[in-house]
């Protein structure tokens, strides 16, 4: 007999895990508080409180190792992103390829991502979906869940073998584990909120929809201390997002004055969407915060496991945070089955007693996931200070040339995406790493090498950097006496010659 799995949130990491447990004999049953996104009456009156997503290798290959059908469909709606376009104050603008191999980011809306894992979910036999149903209370001794239907009011208790929290920064699921789990647990709202705008598509010569700006590139306004950035859509239009210090938008105290503020810093901007269009999304769209969520352990026991926000909520300055979310999944998923994790009842294992395997399987994986889990989230905070003002400096775009070189004559080939599949369908991580790469590389485009892999390679590689940097320092030194000596022997030499 089929053991249950209920997973609580129905976002893209909720339903990729669905997903994953049914494909290994579960049967799961998908949780969600809200009402089903794919309705249409939903999709007309939801607001979007996050910014479009940018799907990576990471997200792609943890999608593609679960089930290859549902990554080549939802592909078909993201535009590709071969950059960064940055928008100096001057309007002048440059852009910064991802890649010296031509690989993208993939802008896509969360909510088309959304609905495609949806369709997948909700086509499995072994999976239910349940809507606005909200958990209230989890017994992880009795393995029941108190869950409220929205619709009535009334509460009913659901029995389950294995819990999947996948249900936010604000998890229930994690805040009922907290009750029996040694968790350490740290929230953090950081300086910043954001808001998002809508650039709407331009039009051409016989009124057709045009990009307004290159869809090639996510466009970013760094401004020092806050920036302005926009990502495409599959409509022409783009996703616009400021992010900016609280302090900073508490001074804008009226329509007027945001305006005032917002043509200082952004005219080009504002320009392209339009001083109604700007006015009318700053008077609808809430400022949102920004929070980082730690944790540790994920687990308890057989009986539950945190993935994707519900675990580790970040800043999306790397664009990590559903790719991380998905790559949970996928490690996980890895563990269970190199475990050997039956989803079949056990006669071995009595009513009460501990399913060993799967609890060694959990407990390997939040023992393996941690220190990946700490590492991206330190480099996507770190990512928004280059982003906002780092991409401007000489000095970036220098350290970024000599990287782009020694990666270059250390790795001379790529390494496609779809080589990568298979390996990361069996085990979490390649063994080995060779060559100079780049750390956004490695983040973004080598979901074969874990976040800490990643972090300690780039910590190691900046310090070579800085110590070529002091020794390019002093040969920059002894060569220019040589040059300033050559120069005045040669100018010497001409006035000798013309006496």
């Amino acid at each position: 007999m089929s053991r249950k799995a209920v997973v609580v949130g129905a976002g893209p990491v909720g339903c990729l895990a669905a997903i994953s447990l049914a494909r290994r004999g579960w049967q799961v049953a998908l949780y969600e508080g809200r009402a089903d996104l794919r309705q249409p009456s939903v999709q007309r009156t939801a607001q979007l409180r996050s910014i479009n997503l940018a799907i990576s290798h990471r997200g792609l290959a943890a999608i593609e190792a679960i089930d290859p059908l549902v990554a080549q469909r939802f592909l078909q709606t993201v535009i590709p992103m071969k950059g960064r376009m940055i928008h100096h104050p001057s309007g002048t603008c440059d852009s910064q390829l991802y890649d010296r191999d031509g690989q993208c980011i993939n802008s896509i809306d969360r909510s088309l991502l959304n609905q495609s894992l949806l369709e997948e979910a909700s086509a499995s036999p072994n999976i239910r979906l349940f809507f606005q149903q909200k958990v209230q209370l989890v017994d992880f001794e009795k393995k029941t869940m108190t869950v409220l239907d929205v619709p009535s009011g009334v509460p009913r208790s659901v029995e389950f073998d294995f819990c999947v929290g996948a249900d936010g920064s604000y998890s229930v699921i994690r805040r009922q584990m907290m009750k029996v789990v040694r968790m350490d647990f740290q929230q953090e709202y950081l300086r910043d909120e954001y808001i998002e705008f809508r650039m709407p598509a331009g039009r051409d010569d016989k009124g057709a929809p045009v990009f307004p700006l290159d869809p090639d590139h996510l466009h970013i306004w760094p401004r020092h201390s806050f920036m302005f950035i926009a990502l495409p859509n599959k409509d022409k239009s783009f996703t616009c997002t400021l992010f900016a210090p609280t302090k900073e938008l508490d001074l804008l105290v009226d329509l007027e004055a945001f305006l005032s503020w917002f043509r200082k810093y952004f005219p080009d901007a504002l320009e392209l969407i339009g001083q109604d269009n700007l006015a009318n999304d700053w008077t609808r769209n809430p400022r949102s915060p920004l929070i980082c969520t730690k944790s540790n352990p994920y687990h308890y026991l057989d009986r539950a496991i945190l993935l994707g926000d519900a675990a580790h909520s970040m800043v999306p300055f790397y664009g990590q945070g559903l790719n991380c979310g998905l790559e949970d999944v996928r490690v996980l998923d890895n563990i269970l089955g190199e475990a050997q994790v039956s989803a079949t009842t056990s006669e071995s294992v009595n009513a009460g007693e501990v399913d060993t395997k799967l609890a060694s399987a959990l407990a390997r994986y939040s023992q393996s996931r941690h220190e990946d889990l700490i590492a991206i989230g330190d480099l996507a905070m770190a990512n928004y200070v280059e982003m906002r003002h780092s991409v401007t400096t000489p000095a970036y775009l220098f350290r970024k040339t000599v990287d782009a070189l020694l990666y270059s004559l250390t790795s001379p080939k790529i390494i496609p995406l779809s080589s990568l599949v298979p390996l990361l369908s069996r085990v979490p991580f390649a063994e080995k790493v060779s060559g100079w790469l780049p750390l956004y590389t490695m983040v973004t485009f080598r979901p074969d090498i874990g976040y800490a892999i990643a972090k300690q390679r780039a910590e190691r590689q900046s310090r070579i950097l800085t110590a070529l940097g002091w020794l390019g320092t002093g040969a920059l030194g002894a060569a220019g006496v040589g040059v300033i000596r050559f120069v005045w022997l040669s100018f010497s030499r001409q006035l000798r010659l013309q006496k």
